[in-house]
């Protein structure tokens, strides 16, 4: 009877052993898995927001030379017209940018700071003169500096 007794609790004891193995290896399991997804995520959302931050400087850049073209030719030279198309070539590269960034932040005030990036960019065009012109661009940089501050602290 003892015999009987000590068997008992050994297969009980590796039954629970196996149960508390399998238990603690799907916790871990779903622990790794989670990890790894918010990981993929956290890269995506860097190579979005910096994606993002680059497009608009380009885009200012353009924008910036297609004023300095307008200051000084008219309006049927090729290399005005290269200009604009330049402009607006970085201008849909930076709205692509953006949409990626609104469909990958989590956060509406960054998609705020992102849009609030760009928008200095509208003036630059019509600045009266380079001291008009200066102020957008610093509006913009600062704006894009505000954007990539709170997409960092996010991917922190």
């Amino acid at each position: 009877m003892d015999a009987w007794v000590g068997s008992v609790i050994a297969v009980a004891g590796t039954l629970l052993g196996s149960v508390a193995g399998y238990l603690f290896q799907r916790l871990n399991a779903g622990r790794t898995e989670r990890f790894a997804r918010d990981e993929r995520l956290r890269q995506e959302r860097m190579a979005a927001y910096s994606a993002y931050a680059g497009a608009v400087m380009d885009l200012r850049r353009a924008v910036v030379s297609l004023w300095f073209l307008l200051q000084r030719t008219e309006s049927e030279d090729p290399e005005l017209i290269a200009a604009y198309t330049d402009a607006d070539r970085y201008g849909a590269a930076a709205a692509a940018s953006r949409f990626r960034v609104q469909l990958l932040a989590n956060d509406p005030r960054l998609v705020e700071l992102a849009a609030g990036a760009a928008a200095p960019i509208d003036s630059i065009r019509e600045a009266a003169d380079a001291t008009e012109l200066k102020a957008h661009e610093t509006r913009c940089v600062e704006g894009v500096d505000a954007f990539i501050v709170a997409a960092g602290a996010q991917l922190r």
